[in-house]
C-alpha cells in the first residue's frame, strides 16, 4: 500500500490546480499524488468548455473567485512556466455581453453595484446606446445589457490545465494514470482510495476532484454528493462577415457565441426539465439544439449570422451541482479525511485557480486565507439552504 499526505481523486483542472498550489506553497511540505484515468484529457470537462472568464455574477464569492482567475490567467506564463517552456493561456480579454429582456433588465441593472464593489468593470447599455456600441447586433427585444470590458473574456482551457499539471509535476507531485474504483472509508473517515491497476493509496487527506463523475465516486463510500454529469453541445460555424472582435455574447434566451480562430462557437444550456443526467463517457452530438434553438436565435440577434455554415461540433459534460449550481468546497461536516472540490456547473475553468488555492489553504492551515468560501461548504446541502446565483450560464 502506498501512502501520501494528500491524495487527489481526479486529475482534471481542479485536481491539477490543487496539486499546483500545494506544491508551490512554502507552508506545505507533504507528499501529493494525483490519479487521473485520462491524462490525455480527451474526455475532460474543462478541455471541452468555452473557457470563459467573467465577473458578472450575483454571489460575492463567485465574483471574487473569477476575478482571481483573470489575474492568474495574466500571470500564468510566469507562474506555470517550466524549464523555459511557456504557459501562454491566450487570455482574450474581449469581454462578456449579457443581454436580458425588458422583464430581466432591471435585475441586470441591480447587480451592477455588487459587481462593481468587488472590482468588476461593467457597463449597462440599453436602446440606442446598445446599438451604437455593438452595431453588428440587432437590439430588438433586448431590454438591457451588461458588458464587462475588463477581466472578462476567454482563454485556452487545455493550456491552463496542462500548465497546472506540468508545473505541479516539476515541483514533485506524483501523477498516476489509473481508474479509481472506490473511496476507502472506515467508520466516519475516508482513508484513501482503491485503483484498478495500482492497488490502494492511503492518505491523510483525500481530495475529491473527479469532475462530472464525482457524485458517483462519492457513492462508493456511502457519501451523498449532488453532482452529476449534464451534457452540453458546442457547434463551430463559419461566417462571411468578420466579427472576431465580438465579446462572448449571451442572448436573452441563453444562446451564446464567441469568436474562435477565425470561426465562431455557439452553445445553449437546455431548460431544466429537458436536462437529464448523462453518461460522462457519452460524447454523441445531437444537432437538434443547433437547428431548433441556437441558429434561429443567432440569426435574429446577429444579422451577419443569417448565412452560416457548421464546420464542427463536440459534446462535453458539466459537473453539475443539482442542488444550487454552485461549487461544493471543503470538508464533509461528519466525515473526516475528505475534502470536496466539485460541482462548478460550467464555471470550472474560470474558478479553478481560486478553488485550487482554497483547498490548499484548508490543507495547509485548516482555514481559508485569501477568499472565505465557507458559504460554498457542504453544510448548506444538509441544511437545505442553497446559494442562489441569478446570473447562471
Amino acid at each position: 500500500m502506498q501512502h501520501y499526505d494528500v491524495a487527489i481523486a481526479g486529475g482534471g483542472i481542479m485536481g491539477c490546480a490543487t496539486a499546483y498550489f500545494l506544491a508551490a506553497s512554502p507552508d506545505f511540505s507533504g507528499s501529493v499524488v494525483v490519479v487521473e484515468r485520462d491524462p490525455t484529457y480527451q474526455s475532460c470537462s474543462a478541455t471541452r468548455s468555452l473557457g470563459g472568464i467573467r465577473q458578472q455574477f450575483t454571489t460575492p464569492e463567485n465574483i471574487r473567485m473569477s476575478m482571481f482567475g483573470a489575474e492568474f490567467a495574466r500571470a500564468a506564463d510566469e507562474l506555470l512556466g517550466v524549464d523555459g517552456e511557456r504557459c501562454d493561456v491566450t487570455f482574450r480579454e474581449q469581454g462578456y455581453l449579457m443581454m436580458a429582456s425588458a422583464h430581466g433588465a432591471g435585475t441586470l441593472r441591480q447587480n451592477l453595484d455588487l459587481q462593481r464593489r468587488f472590482g468588476a468593470a461593467v457597463e449597462f447599455f440599453e436602446d440606442d446606446a446598445l446599438a451604437e456600441r455593438f452595431p453588428w447586433l440587432n437590439p430588438e427585444g433586448v431590454g438591457g445589457a451588461v458588458f464587462g470590458h475588463a477581466n472578462e473574456g476567454w482563454l485556452d482551457p487545455n493550456t491552463l490545465l496542462t500548465g497546472f499539471r506540468r508545473k505541479a509535476r516539476s515541483l514533485g507531485v506524483t501523477f498516476l494514470k489509473d481508474e479509481i474504483t472506490q473511496l476507502d472509508r472506515t467508520a466516519n473517515t475516508v482513508t484513501g482510495f482503491r485503483m484498478a491497476e495500482h492497488g490502494t493509496i492511503a492518505a491523510g487527506v483525500t481530495v475529491l476532484a473527479a469532475g462530472a463523475s464525482a457524485g458517483a465516486m462519492a457513492q462508493t463510500a456511502d457519501v451523498f454528493l449532488p453532482v452529476w454529469p449534464k451534457k452540453r453541445y458546442v457547434y463551430v460555424f463559419d461566417c462571411r462577415d468578420d466579427l472576431q472582435h465580438a465579446p462572448l455574447t449571451i442572448d436573452p434566451g441563453g444562446v451564446a457565441f464567441r469568436p474562435e480562430s477565425g470561426q465562431y462557437l455557439g452553445t445553449v444550456s437546455p431548460p431544466e426539465d429537458e436536462d437529464p443526467d448523462s453518461d460522462p463517457l457519452d460524447f454523441e452530438v445531437d444537432h437538434a439544439p443547433w437547428e431548433d434553438v441556437i441558429w434561429p436565435a443567432l440569426a435574429h440577434r446577429v444579422p451577419a449570422f443569417e448565412s452560416v455554415k457548421v464546420t464542427g461540433f463536440w459534446a462535453g459534460h458539466y459537473d453539475f451541482n443539482v442542488f444550487d449550481r454552485n461549487a461544493i468546497l471543503g470538508p464533509h461536516p461528519e466525515i473526516t479525511g475528505l475534502l470536496f472540490c466539485n460541482g462548478f456547473s460550467g464555471h470550472g475553468v474560470q474558478q479553478a485557480a481560486a478553488a485550487g488555492r482554497a483547498i490548499s489553504e484548508l490543507i495547509s492551515f485548516g482555514e481559508y486565507r485569501a477568499i472565505d468560501l465557507t458559504r460554498f461548504g457542504f453544510e448548506r446541502i444538509a441544511a437545505n439552504t442553497p446559494v442562489l446565483e441569478t446570473n447562471v450560464f
